[in-house]
């Protein structure tokens, strides 16, 4: 399969670090969307073990990074919508906490918005300024972080929910498997 007909979650062969890296959040971000794809009210409140966690819950938790990474990590600014309208605290657990009154088109919703948002804020972050530019967030002694390490660090938090995805969507109906069919786009939402 050759780059211009491979799916939209493959990174490239041999491209820039930001194509790479942006190219291995993509690839996680659609790896994620197809563990949590298409699930009704009960698959997606579905926890395993001791474990509260659900796909419903990592769409809302995802979702919320997401735009708090690229608003007020990236700038400062506030989170805004759709957060400051639905209760957000910015606590570490309200969304996976309050995902469970939430319909399935909702957290799809929440989710695929999010990405949307991100994607065009760090587009634009990347035009005026590139990897190597300092970002809002930092340490309490005021060194601040750059734009590469914020990416990494989404990237960071999307392998480790990514994993949890596997685990649980296997246990709602025994779906595997490291990368969507080629074909696969997601059901739960219009394309």
């Amino acid at each position: 399969m050759s780059e211009k007909t491979a799916p939209p979650w493959e990174p490239p062969l041999a491209g820039t670090e930001v194509e790479h890296l942006t190219g291995a959040l993509d690839r996680l971000r659609w790896t994620f969307r197809f563990k949590a794809d298409g699930l009704d009210d009960a698959g997606l409140r579905t926890s395993i073990g001791a474990s509260a966690l659900t796909l419903g819950g990592l769409l809302k938790h995802l979702a919320a990074v997401e735009d708090y990474t690229f608003t007020s990590k990236l700038t400062g600014d506030p989170i805004g919508a759709p957060w400051d309208a639905i209760g957000w605290d910015g606590t570490n657990d309200w969304e996976f906490s309050s995902a469970a009154a939430d319909d399935p088109a909702t957290l799809y919703a929440y989710w695929d918005g999010a990405v949307e948002r991100s994607r065009a804020r760090l587009a634009t972050a990347l035009r005026n300024g590139g990897l190597e530019q300092p970002v809002h967030t930092g340490w309490p002694d005021g060194r601040k972080m750059s734009l590469r390490r914020l990416l990494c660090d989404l990237i960071e938090e999307y392998g480790r929910h990514t994993g949890h995805a596997d685990l649980l969507r296997e246990a709602v109906d025994g779906r595997t498997g490291e990368d969507p069919p080629a074909d696969w786009r997601p059901v739960s939402r219009p394309q």
